[in-house]
């Protein structure tokens, strides 16, 4: 059984598996179409993503346009703060933020659909490892950022001072978006 729950934003959803545990660890269907589509999301997802971060990095707000994805995330080791932003120009939600902590021990995913940008911040001093499933191939020409830190957005990251790399540093905030 997948537990469902809307957030704050339309569209965006944090799903909890049904996990199986004993004394021997656990199982639990992270991916199952037919399951996943009568929950909403796409059937179709065309690339899966693995990356490792170190405690306190924070990666994002990023998002890709013209073509732009849909993810569904998760933690496979470690815990982080998740982040989507709607940028959906037409959205009555346009510029406001959901965050909610994503770990291997709770087993929650977050879909992130189309038209938002996605950050996360590892909070787990062992570092974080992270898993998302897309809906549209990476394009390296369409990948854009924003400010992690933009007061317009107001994000309530639980970290301060997190590491970012020289592009996520010096994003742009939210009034100086192009696409």
């Amino acid at each position: 059984m997948l537990i469902i729950q809307p957030t704050d934003l339309p569209d965006v959803l944090l799903l909890t598996p049904r996990v199986f545990a004993d004394t021997r660890g656990y199982f639990l269907e992270t991916w199952n179409a037919d399951r996943y589509q009568e929950a909403g999301l796409p059937a179709t997802f065309v690339q899966d993503n693995l990356s490792f971060s170190a405690h306190r990095v924070l990666r994002g707000l990023h998002y890709q346009a013209p073509t732009p994805q849909g993810k569904l995330v998760q933690v496979l080791q470690g815990t982080v703060f998740d982040v989507a932003v709607d940028l959906r120009p037409d959205a009555p939600t346009y510029g406001r933020w959901v965050g909610h902590t994503l770990s291997a021990e709770n087993h929650r995913q977050m879909y992130i659909p189309e038209g938002f940008a996605h950050g996360f911040v590892v909070l787990s001093p062992e570092g974080a490892l992270f898993h998302y499933k897309c809906t549209a191939p990476y394009d390296p020409t369409g990948q854009h950022v924003l400010r992690w830190d933009d007061p317009a957005l107001g994000i309530a990251w639980p970290l301060e001072d997190p590491i970012l790399n020289p592009r996520d540093a010096g994003a742009p905030y939210l009034h100086e978006r192009t696409p």
